[in-house]
């Protein structure tokens, strides 16, 4: 009888150590796609003045000022990080970035700009709005962005990565 009992016990104490794991797996993902909206960026003036001149531009034509996220930024950055590193121009991974974007911070929609060798803003927003696909994405129907520049250490070049969301 006591191991009918003991045997009970153990179950019943195993199904409700599954069921506890499962809630707390659930609570850890809520507070890590929290955390991965409040990262902090640190702006440098050349990404400032790039945004500022592409909501110029968006202005210009009639189009909403996007606004800033931090995130998109961290993200941008992590792809021109990836292009120094395997020194590519490209927009490898370009579906896993926009799918965690839109997981993360419910966006409706992404889209991508990155440039290579500009030595300005304004040398590379030219470059951008000169390319009709490019130009599409500054016109896009999106309310948010985020850019990088990273310079590569060994040839100097500048690697941009723009990236727009409509949230």
């Amino acid at each position: 009888m006591n191991f009918y009992f003991l045997r009970t016990f153990l179950f019943i104490t195993v199904i409700f150590t599954m069921n506890s794991c499962s809630s707390d797996s659930s609570e850890t993902q809520t507070v890590e796609s929290t955390t991965q909206k409040m990262v902090n960026y640190n702006y440098s003036a050349s990404e400032i003045e790039t945004m500022k001149l592409i909501n110029e531009y968006r202005v210009s034509v009639g189009l909403n000022v996007l606004e800033k996220i931090d995130f998109i930024s961290l993200k941008s950055e992590e792809h021109d990080n990836y292009m120094i590193a395997n020194n590519v121009v490209s927009h490898d991974g370009f579906v896993t970035r926009a799918e965690e974007i839109k997981k993360v911070l419910s966006a409706k929609g992404v889209g991508e700009n990155i440039a290579y060798n500009y030595s300005t803003a304004q040398s590379a927003l030219n470059a951008w709005l000169a390319s009709p696909g490019h130009k599409e994405n500054i016109e896009g129907d999106y309310t948010h962005f985020g850019i990088a520049i990273r310079e590569n250490p060994t040839t100097g070049k500048k690697y941009y990565t723009n990236i727009f969301a409509k949230i």
